[in-house]
């Protein structure tokens, strides 16, 4: 415990995980686990414990729930010279692995639609610890899901890292142990803005990338090795060290690192990652109601945690783009591929983590089998491709060789993986899979009842010793004694090998001795009921009943009752011997076989790697299709420009909740970049401007990530980077104030906003005086028109700015209003039209909120500048 002093340790000790002293008294209650005093000739020890199959529920408390640190020690079978060593003991205990946030693999709580990222980060190798020029200093990062085998590495730089961090959403970020004790390191600072899980690592001298080869699946090209930043290099050594410190030397097979470059995606800062409710609703922060949530139409797992990366990084390419609109265009242009498709697609497994399993050396029988199915269900989505190139569009002519589908097509491997599910098919029996898992499910009933008695017993190691020899008098039946010995359950089928085939039919023969055995000895002895057994107690014996049991009184017993006797007859304790070895060598072979399997996997890794892209890469477009003919949208038009030509536009996801209501959107043009580079808005509460504002930034969002997108018609020039300055709130946490968070977030884009960027920016100044927030406000529009230049779209009440920039050429000015009617009544017009609207009819809504009249009275003489004023 105290070389693990940060980690709850759990002990594996037979059928059950065991904490010990101080760990049994803190997580013992919060686990809801009974915690006892185990007498030790040191004095009474505080344990408590939990069965071996339940490890990964109490990980998941541990680990996702509290953050904390698990490090597990599993039970090691010592051979001859390590008995003695050990003196007599049975088994070594030893860490096999440390679990944190960062670093699960398999766990069954683990989020099959997101990734768990662990993420290290690195300054550059001479740096200050802060001042003026510390916001410019390069970073590198390296981040990887270890379910996956993904594994990235990007530089920023301080300034931007924040943003970064928002869009890889990391469990666990790692950082050299020296950075702890630096409180004025301007990196921390930095991480500081959110609660992150932050680990410190002891890292010994910088190692360069050549030493990252044992790792990787695959070596690197020298040219691919040569692009990466010092920066980088230092970030993945560390990150990979430090995953190797957790799997405690486990094999790694990583895929080889794929570099983000900032110019090749849209930066999304994490303030508009939150205010355009991308991944999560601004309200609760679960993803409904999200753009995620809008555009998920996805049936495989790993095409879900595909779609989720795009919308954080939207491609800056329009080559990587069009391929997707075109891929996109084809699926939704033929209604029988896109449901062929997903019908194969929903029979294909999670094949990243199942892969990943198996080169982390793990791996089981059911996973061998998903493999081959989609494996199988590859093939069938290669050959309705094959299908669908050869026949053309609407059945016309062939698609060109270099069409979207055809390139997707030629990444297409089976060669080899089609052998590997061959092998797996002729190989493993289903059904004993099927009936092995029954098995266990009993056992493990029996050890759940074990625990509960555990639980409610007084507490003392007494008390747990003697339920457990209570319970050893009705030992948990074994695989022979769930059925009988003739059937028992085999995982590989006898033709899975030569020498399965063999011992089979070894075994066959010895099942024939058996029966002969029996009738003779039932004739010899003139005992009908007389059968051949065993039990884990008394070995292979001769029980006999009734009447029989009686006339028995000769043989030697080895177990009795009133009605039944057993004994021991030597031709069946040799037969029995021989049937043992014989099931212990199938058993051996069976390992072997499985292992092999395990081997064949590792040898088609890369291929079965590129294939899985390849299927979440097709399941994402499917997706986008799906949504794009639900929702009647229309393919984007992108290029190299800087203008928004956005006709007819609509919310992807508020029009969603309106058609769930029975009501129309009201749609919108956007036309930023050309005439106007800026756009003023004005109009009242709830007139639909922060709607317009975000609509416009998720519509181009949604374009550069390969969507078809809501609107009549849309043309966008390539967008480097959206801000949103959208809704704030007091963050109480870091004490600042609306206006402390408002301004923030306005520096963020003035200081960063390009010529290609696209601003919205709603209601700047509103958090301090009038006569302040109109300076402030035109301001910055200010500095975004004549400084940043980029496409902007200004929503205020602040009807003076509209005057204060009339200098300015390249601006329009667009409002919302309200309709009234003779009884008083009024309705929102969302649409919007040319001009500054000088009322906010901020009354009207005060009402509609359940405003006393009398304060609303108050209001308008006001207003009218009576009392007050």
């Amino acid at each position: 415990m105290r070389k693990f002093e940060n980690c709850v340790l759990l002990t594996r000790v037979g059928g059950f995980y065991e904490l010990y002293f101080e760990h049994a008294e803190e997580f013992g209650p919060l686990l809801n686990l009974k915690v006892a005093q185990k007498r030790t000739n040191a004095g009474p020890v505080s344990m408590a414990g939990f069965p071996f199959f339940q490890l990964d529920r109490f990980l998941k408390i541990l680990v996702q729930d509290l953050n904390r640190y698990v490090a597990i020690a599993e039970e090691f079978a010592n051979d001859a010279s390590a008995k003695v060593k050990a003196g007599g003991l049975l088994h070594d205990r030893k860490v096999a692995r440390i679990v944190t946030p960062g670093t699960l693999i398999d766990e069954n709580f683990i989020d099959p639609l997101t990734n768990n990222y662990v993420l290290t980060i690195q300054r550059g190798r001479s740096v200050s610890q802060s001042g003026p020029g510390a916001a410019d200093e390069l970073v590198g990062l390296a981040w990887l899901d270890l379910s996956t085998g993904n594994f990235y590495t990007q530089s920023t730089t301080l300034a931007l890292l924040s943003s970064a961090i928002s869009r890889i959403g990391p469990r666990e970020i790692v950082l050299e142990k020296d950075r702890e004790t630096s409180a004025a390191d301007a990196l921390l600072a930095v991480l500081s803005d959110d609660r992150h899980v932050i680990t410190y690592c002891s890292v010994g001298e910088r190692k360069p990338m050549a030493s990252w080869g044992m790792m990787l699946e695959s070596k690197m090209p020298a040219d691919i090795s040569a692009s990466f930043t010092s920066e980088e290099v230092d970030a993945g050594s560390l990150l990979l060290e430090y995953v190797g410190t957790r799997l405690q030397g486990l094999s790694l097979k990583l895929q080889p690192p794929i570099q983000y470059r900032s110019q090749e995606i849209m930066a999304i800062d994490r303030n508009s990652l939150r205010g355009l409710e991308i991944m999560e609703n601004y309200r609760d922060g679960t993803y409904v109601g999200s753009l995620l949530h809008a555009l998920r139409k996805t049936v495989t797992k790993s095409g879900s945690r595909l779609l989720k990366e795009w919308l954080g990084a939207p491609s800056t390419s329009l080559q990587v783009i069009n391929d997707r609109l075109d891929l996109v265009a084809h699926i939704l242009g033929d209604a029988a591929l896109r449901e062929r498709l997903m019908t194969l697609l929903r029979r294909c497994h999670d094949s990243q983590r199942l892969v990943q399993k198996f080169a982390l050396g793990r791996g089981n029988a059911d996973d061998l089998l998903a493999l081959s199915t989609t494996i199988s269900a590859t093939q069938e989505l290669e050959s309705t491709i094959q299908a669908t190139l050869h026949c053309g569009p609407g059945f016309s002519e062939p698609f060109p060789p270099d069409s979207s589908l055809s390139r997707l097509l030629s990444r297409i491997q089976l060669d080899g993986p089609l052998a590997l599910a061959s092998k797996i098919r002729n190989a493993i029996d289903e059904e004993g899979v099927v009936q092995q898992h029954r098995i266990e499910d009993e056992e493990a009933g029996t050890i759940m009842e074990l625990a509960e008695q555990i639980a409610t017993s007084e507490g003392s190691t007494d008390d747990i010793a003697a339920i457990k020899r209570g319970r050893g008098k009705k030992t948990t039946k074994s695989i022979r004694e769930h059925y009988s010995e003739d059937t028992e359950v085999w995982i590989m089928k006898p033709l899975a090998s030569t020498a399965l085939k063999r011992l089979h039919a070894d075994l066959l023969n010895l099942a024939e001795d058996k029966a002969k055995l029996h009738d003779h000895l039932q004739r010899e002895l003139d005992a009908t009921t007389l059968a051949l057994r065993w039990t884990p107690g008394l070995g292979h014996i001769c029980h006999v009943k009734g009447k029989d049991a009686k006339r028995m009184a000769e043989m030697r017993s080895v177990s009795s009752s009133k009605s039944t006797k057993s004994f021991h007859h030597p031709e069946w304790t040799d037969l029995g011997r021989r049937i043992d070895q014989v099931r212990l060598q199938i058993r051996a072979e069976e390992q072997r076989v499985f292992q092999k399997l395990r081997e064949e996997v590792i040898k088609t890794l890369v291929k079965l790697r590129r294939n899985a892209t390849v299927l979440d890469e097709l399941d994402v477009a499917c997706s986008f299709a799906t949504h794009a003919n639900d929702q009647g949208l229309v393919r984007p038009v992108l290029n190299n420009t800087t203008a928004h030509k956005i006709m007819g536009g609509r919310h992807p996801t508020v029009q969603v909740g309106l058609q769930q209501q029975g009501r129309t959107f009201v749609t919108n043009d956007c036309l930023v970049g050309d005439e106007d580079r800026l756009w003023i808005i004005t109009g009242p509460n709830m007139g639909g401007k922060s709607t317009f504002l975000r609509q416009n930034a998720l519509i181009t969002i949604m374009a550069q990530v390969g969507s078809f997108v809501p609107a009549e018609y849309a043309e966008i020039g390539i967008v480097d980077q959206i801000f949103s300055r959208v809704g704030s709130a007091d963050d109480l946490y870091r004490n600042q104030s609306t206006f402390m968070v408002e301004m923030m977030e306005t520096a963020t884009i003035l200081k960063h906003a390009t010529e290609r960027s696209f601003v919205i920016m709603d209601e700047i100044g509103r958090g301090t005086t009038p006569e302040d927030g109109i300076a402030v406000a035109f301001a910055c529009l200010h500095h975004l028109y004549h400084v940043n230049k980029c496409r902007t779209l200004f929503a205020t009440h602040f009807h003076a700015v509209g005057g204060m920039s009339r200098h300015m050429e390249r601006v329009g000015y667009w409002c919302t209003d309200v309709a009234e009617d003779q009884s008083g009544g009024f309705s929102y017009m969302h649409k919007l039209k040319r001009g500054v609207n000088k009322k906010s009819h901020s009354l009207k809504v005060a009402r509609l909120a359940g405003l006393p009249e009398a304060a609303i009275d108050i209001a308008q003489k006001v207003l009218d500048g009576g009392p007050g004023k």
